[in-house]
């Protein structure tokens, strides 16, 4: 019984975060099992474009370090915050969604050649919070239940506690300044006289994720509940 409402409840989540998520959950069991290692996975450019190692171009994104509260903390804002953006501002744009992942990738990992960080993955979670908040401006969100703030805020809150926990706000600057790109691109640019969109879909990414379009009357969730976390909890101003 347990596990097919396991089941149920998994498919229910969207494809893309259900797939990275469970990428990074698999990834972190087989270093925890000592059937891969951490030094298999980290981001190495040597490796990658001389030994042709390129699969670290992937896998320095699934992996969050040990089992522990830094991981579970990761996971909990990775997955909430994937999941709100693919059912809120990109239902029905698997392909957009995909195209976002594969951008900001790309960005990451070119400007991670000049920072000197081996895992892009917490890098890629703020830039995942940073690209939410700015499409939910009017959000309020309540931090562990001792912060009240609007949405905007919340990466910097979160590099803050990143900060309190000793870890480097270089990974949280990075995730903020790949999201503001995407966010600038993709929302601001447009609407500017003389601007334009800068960023397309591949065709081919439209034909491989695209389904055909839902039934119109289809009344989806809000965008800022998909689950039942705490921590960083939103609510509508005014709601």
């Amino acid at each position: 019984m347990a596990y097919q409402t396991f089941r149920q409840e998994y498919l229910q989540v969207p494809p893309v975060t259900r797939a990275y998520a469970t990428a990074c959950v698999l990834t972190t069991a087989a270093v925890q099992l000592e059937l891969i290692t951490p030094f298999q996975l980290y981001f190495n450019p040597e490796l990658i474009f001389k030994h042709f190692q390129v699969w670290r171009l992937i896998t320095n994104y699934l992996f969050f370090g040990p089992v522990g509260f830094n991981f579970l903390f990761n996971m909990i804002f990775l997955y909430r915050y994937c999941r709100m953006l693919e059912e809120g501002s990109f239902r029905g744009r698997t392909a957009d969604f995909v195209f976002m992942f594969l951008f900001g990738g790309l960005l990451m990992t070119l400007f991670g050649l000049f920072v000197n960080l081996v895992f892009l993955g917490q890098a890629f979670t703020i830039m995942l919070v940073y690209v939410w908040s700015r499409r939910n401006p009017f959000v309020r969100m309540n931090f562990f239940g001792l912060l009240i703030f609007q949405a905007p805020f919340l990466p910097w809150v979160l590099m803050g506690f990143s900060l309190l926990l000793g870890n480097s706000i270089i990974v949280d600057l990075l995730g903020i300044a790949v999201g503001h790109i995407y966010y600038f691109l993709e929302d601001v640019f447009p609407n500017q006289p003389g601007g334009g969109r800068l960023l397309r879909t591949p065709s081919l990414l439209k034909a491989i994720f695209d389904t055909p379009e839902e039934d119109p009357n289809y009344n989806p969730l809000p965008e800022e509940r998909p689950g039942g976390f705490a921590w960083g909890e939103g609510q509508r101003l005014g709601g």
